[in-house]
């Protein structure tokens, strides 16, 4: 599964399974990504967000892979909404990283955090900070761009008014929160869906029916859901720093049946996340 790919419409190739970094430390980064690298990863995704951009560029650099062969994600930071601001970040990252360039770049909100849930939907101010990951594709910076919790306005207002359409929308999307009517719409739109939390920030490992299914096919929990957004043509990017765990979520070279594909698409929707309840939850009707 880690030598497969999709491939985006300008024709880079995006690896199939991801390796997630949100959590881990700057310190510790580095250490994570070569170990992630040494046991096969080649997609490995940090944001500005997460404070650990220079140990995951550290980390690629000194992986002893050639730099060719790493696909590299990172994420403007959401409160990001001007062209000046986007253009000085992007160049931050590429410093703060250490690359030559970026193989992809997204949004990583249409909003601010804190206004997530608000009546402003910072559209001039995507268009702006879009504007500037545009011009950073054109001149070789960025190999592609896109965005990050993105709903179909909100990708419809970079497709009406920008110049290069996004290739990547990185959705929280998992077992018993699929949001399917925006994969759809993204998947007609050409634009390749990636799924983070594909473990449903853990909550998915309390959930007995899942658990009982994973059973039946010899698998763990994470595989399963880490099967089942691959079958729906999605990008999982599940995060560990546990090698044997790095190890495992690459191990998903089995099939889950279609009858379970649908029960699993209908499974019931997780109401409460806790503390990481700010992320949206949408539609999920198949």
């Amino acid at each position: 599964m880690l030598n497969e790919t999709y491939t985006l419409e300008n024709g880079v190739k995006i690896p199939k399974l991801g390796y997630g970094t949100w959590m881990i430390e700057d310190d510790k980064a580095a250490d994570a990504v070569k170990k992630a690298i040494a046991l096969g990863y080649r997609h490995i995704d940090t944001a500005q967000a997460y404070a650990n951009e220079r140990g995951v560029g550290e980390g690629v650099r000194e992986c002893g892979v050639d730099r060719s062969e790493i696909f590299v994600t990172t994420k403007l930071a959401a409160e990001i909404k001007s062209y000046e601001e986007a253009k000085a970040a992007i160049d931050g990252s590429l410093d703060l990283m250490g690359l030559d360039y970026i193989d992809l770049i997204i949004i990583h909100s249409p909003k601010p955090w804190e206004e997530f849930h608000g009546d402003d939907d910072y559209a001039e101010g995507n268009l702006a900070a879009w504007k500037a990951l545009e011009e950073a594709y054109e001149a070789g910076k960025l190999k592609a761009i896109g965005v990050s919790n993105f709903e179909k306005t909100d990708l419809d207002n970079l497709i009406e008014n920008g110049t290069v359409k996004p290739m990547v929308n990185q959705i929280l999307a998992h077992i018993s929160n699929t949001p399917f009517e925006l994969i759809d719409y993204c998947q007609d739109k050409g634009i390749v869906v990636e799924a983070y939390s594909p473990m449903g920030h853990g909550e998915l490992m309390k959930n007995e029916a899942v658990a009982k299914m994973a059973e039946s096919y010899g698998v763990s929990v994470p595989q399963l859901a880490i099967r089942y957004c691959l079958q729906l043509g999605l990008v999982p990017l599940p995060k560990t720093q546990t090698p044997s765990h790095m190890e495992s979520n690459a191990a998903v070279d089995f099939v889950i049946s279609d009858e379970d594909m649908e029960t699993l698409k209908s499974a019931e929707k997780i109401k409460d996340y806790g503390e990481f309840s700010i992320f949206p939850v949408y539609q999920t009707t198949a």
